[in-house]
Order: structure tokens, then sequence, then C-alpha cells
């Protein structure tokens, strides 16, 4: 159960990130960073190595619990976590778009190796939000994000939006991977937030 609530916590992770994008133009760059290197691990031993480790997660297991607990401050995030969900169960279904997606972040993975970490990271933000135009974008219903128009029209944020979004739709993946599905997320919640909260207490 743990793993599903860490892979809840990276569709939050993503959905929250997205969130301070379009509202403020700036976000967290360390959960950004954990967000966009999930998008490269595809072959791994345990749900914390898709993520770099749990302590990673803290900003989507906090955003998850304060969703869960009913904090109205993030309305736009759970928003944005629903339509994840929504989307990624039309994508599951979609192999051609799957196997698109999967090349691309092959090849994304190996790009910008000799660069300054934020110019890399720029780079590879730039050439999956391409990927994200050419795939999850054509999925309806697309996700509307909203936010202050000045940084909507900022191509590096606009490209950190999509890269977040397509973070979310790996995490959601991950999500019915393990098991998890609506159900749970009505009824379970109880047993979600001490799940959630155990990983922030070590």
């Amino acid at each position: 159960m743990k793993d599903k609530t860490l892979a809840l916590a990276g569709i939050f992770q993503a959905a929250e990130l997205v969130r301070q994008a379009a509202n403020h133009g700036t976000w967290s760059g360390y959960a950004a960073t954990s967000s966009l290197n999930s998008l490269f691990k595809l072959e791994v031993d345990s749900t914390e190595d898709v993520y770099g480790g749990a302590e990673r997660m803290r900003l989507g297991i906090e955003t998850l619990i304060a969703v869960l607990q009913g904090d109205n401050r993030y309305a736009d995030a759970l928003r944005y976590a629903i339509s994840l969900l929504q989307v990624q169960k039309k994508f599951i279904r979609m192999g051609q778009v799957q196997d698109k997606i999967g090349q691309g972040l092959a090849e994304i993975s190996g790009e910008g190796a000799d660069l300054p970490q934020h110019e890399r990271e720029d780079l590879q933000a730039h050439h999956i939000a391409e990927l994200y135009r050419e795939t999850i974008s054509k999925i309806s219903p697309r996700i509307v994000v909203n936010g202050s128009p000045q940084y909507l029209q900022n191509e590096r944020t606009t490209d950190w939006i999509r890269t977040l979004l397509m973070a979310g739709i790996r995490s959601a993946t991950l999500w019915a991977q393990l098991g998890g599905g609506r159900f749970e997320l009505m009824f379970g919640r109880k047993k979600i937030i001490r799940d959630a909260q155990k990983y922030l207490t070590g």
C-alpha cells in the first residue's frame, strides 16, 4: 500500500508543480527534478527508485495529505490530479501512443549530458513538451491549465508545465499498475493519509 501511496503522491507532486508554474512562473526545482527524472526510469526495482527516493517526494506527499484533509488551497492541484487520472485511463489503451512516448523519452534522456544541470533539464523539458503536444494533448478531454497569462505565455514555463503533466501521467500509470483505483481514493482516505504521514516522519 505504501508503494501505491507514493505513486499517488507522484501525481499530486506533478499537479502542485503545474499549479505553481501557472500561477507564479516559478516552481520547486528540487521536486520538479524528481518528477522529470521519473520519466526516464522505466526499468526500476522499486517505486522509490522511480522518484530517486521518498525524500524527494515531500511536496507531493504534503499536497496529497492536504487535499485528502479537504484543504481548499489545493483545489487546482486536485483538479489537475483528477484530470491526469482520467487521461491516463485512455492513454493506457493507446499502444501506439505509448510506444511513441517510450521511444521519445529514451532519446531525450541522454540529451545535454555535458551541460550544467539546469540547462540540461530545460533542454529535456523543451523536447518532452514537444512530445506531449504530439501525443497526450490530443487525448480528449484535454487537461486545461489555468493561471496567469504572463506565465502561460512564457515558453520555458509552458515547456515545464507540459513536462510535469507528462510526469503526472507516468505516476498515474504507476498507481494503476500497483492496483490503485477510484474506489480506494473515495473510501481509503484515512489509510492513504496514515501511509503518507509515515513517509514524512521516516
